[in-house]
């Protein structure tokens, strides 16, 4: 059955803001067209509009079976009881009663287009009536306060890149080298990326515990064994790969974004203590891979299209098969809190995803140029988002320089770098005429380290 000929009668969510009129239904409007609304009543700066239109896995209370689900406004679409009823149909076996998104994300992105215009075309405020219909709708709307999200996918790989010039460029100086010097010779040929750690990648919201291991005594000159006193955290977005890359097959730039199904926030915790004594010569290891966090909703890269931003120019050309024509980035204002226990959040950084030098194909294509494959779930970072502007720097590492210049917060308070009971919370959001196309919250809180056992 076709579910944009379904008819739904709302007259008893009255909650959900204004109804939908009872009329002939209105040809089929793509998902990005700024002039939607949906009768459910969304704020203007809400992350989730009828444009958005993220996925994500979530339980109640009532029914603790996890399941996919959409995010609109302040509610959560049940798509797994919308595909049980045929109103919301993938070709093959069901895939949204699955604890996981994988199955679905495993489709391609022209599968992902058709459920986004089904859903989309669902959640019209112009979308008739049918009485038969109610009782069902009210059910497959849930009020996402009294949802818990669960972690969206099932990761198989995680990748951080450091795309970001400006962060780089800052790291190199807090190193000791000046900006006239410059980056490493190989920074402007390729996107740097190294292979973290996938099975400490958490949800928003679950606590970290502060990590113990070998740091470097300056005074003495011996390694002791210490919870990090350089805890940060890391301003990042991260691409999920849908379509898998098979092993040996590696993929153009033209056809790189057909493998990404979308975007999260992810902070990759970092000890920078820890990280700074282990990692010569192999690279970064405990220091990172203890926890890693991910806003718990995807967003599509079909509902980022139309915030496409250019870029900065890549001086020199990137070798051929990483170059890529035309807008390759995305408009996304990014922003980092901290909130000490007991005080307000203070904003610490306001940074643009569209500064990123290397673009998300960019990563693909170079991740798979030497025969890698990529799995369905992967995860890759982007590292660290930096902007040129004062307070655009999206770590403490940057900010403080080490900790060697502490920054102030809104309470009076000053932090070189995180404590113990701070909250850390990232938000990403597209701006457009009326509406946000947003990620929701990436937060985890800092708990002490944990004594080792026996």
């Amino acid at each position: 059955m076709d579910p944009r000929r379904c008819h739904f009668r709302v007259t008893g969510l009255n909650a959900c803001g204004a109804l939908p009129p009872d009329t002939a239904m209105a040809p089929e409007i793509p998902p990005n067209d700024p002039s939607l609304r949906t009768f459910i009543e969304v704020d203007s700066r809400s992350h989730f509009p009828i444009q958005n239109l993220p996925f994500g896995i979530f339980s109640t209370h009532d029914h603790p079976q996890r399941r996919a689900g959409v995010a609109i406004g302040e509610w959560i679409l049940d798509l797994a009881l919308l595909e049980t009823e045929g109103l919301v149909e993938v070709a093959g076996d069901p895939v949204f009663r699955n604890p996981h998104l994988n199955a679905f994300m495993a489709l391609g992105r022209t599968a992902t287009r058709a459920v986004r215009q089904q859903v989309s075309d669902l959640l019209r405020h112009d979308n008739p009536g049918s009485s038969s219909h109610e009782a069902l709708w009210a059910r497959a709307l849930v009020p996402a306060a009294e949802a818990t999200l669960h972690l969206p996918i099932s990761v198989r790989g995680f990748t951080d890149f450091m795309l970001s010039r400006e962060h780089s460029m800052n790291c190199v100086e807090i190193l000791g080298r000046s900006r006239s010097e410059g980056l490493w010779p190989n920074w402007h040929h390729l996107p740097m990326g190294y292979n973290g750690r996938a099975s400490s990648i958490v949800v928003s919201g679950a606590g970290v515990h502060r990590p113990s291991g070998q740091v470097l005594d300056p005074d003495t000159g011996i390694p002791r064994f210490d919870p990090s006193r350089k805890l940060d955290f890391e301003l990042e977005a991260a691409i999920v790969i849908g379509k898998p890359v098979p092993l040996d097959q590696p993929i153009s730039i033209a056809e790189a974004e057909e493998h990404v199904f979308g975007m999260v926030l992810l902070n990759d915790w970092s000890a920078r203590d820890i990280q700074a004594w282990e990692s010569q010569p192999l690279g970064p290891f405990l220091g990172k891979g203890f926890r890693t966090s991910v806003s718990p909703w995807i967003v599509t890269l079909d509902a980022l299209e139309p915030f496409r931003a250019a870029g900065p120019e890549q001086q020199p050309p990137p070798l051929s098969y990483l170059r890529q024509p035309g807008a390759r980035n995305f408009r996304v204002h990014m922003e980092a809190s901290i909130h000490p226990r007991g005080e307000r959040p203070s904003v610490v950084c306001r940074s643009r995803l569209e500064d990123l030098y290397w673009s998300i194909a960019q990563q693909v294509v170079h991740h798979t140029s030497a025969g890698c494959n990529l799995d369905t779930g992967d995860l890759l970072g982007c590292g660290t988002v930096s902007s040129a502007e004062v307070g655009a720097q999206g770590c403490l590492y940057e900010a403080t320089r080490d900790g060697r210049a502490p920054i102030a917060l809104e309470n009076g308070g000053r932090r070189a770098y995180l404590q113990d009971y701070d909250t850390v919370s990232l938000r990403g959001w597209c701006q457009g005429e009326g509406y946000r196309v947003g990620f929701g919250e990436c937060s985890g809180c800092v708990l002490p380290a944990l004594q080792a056992s026996g």
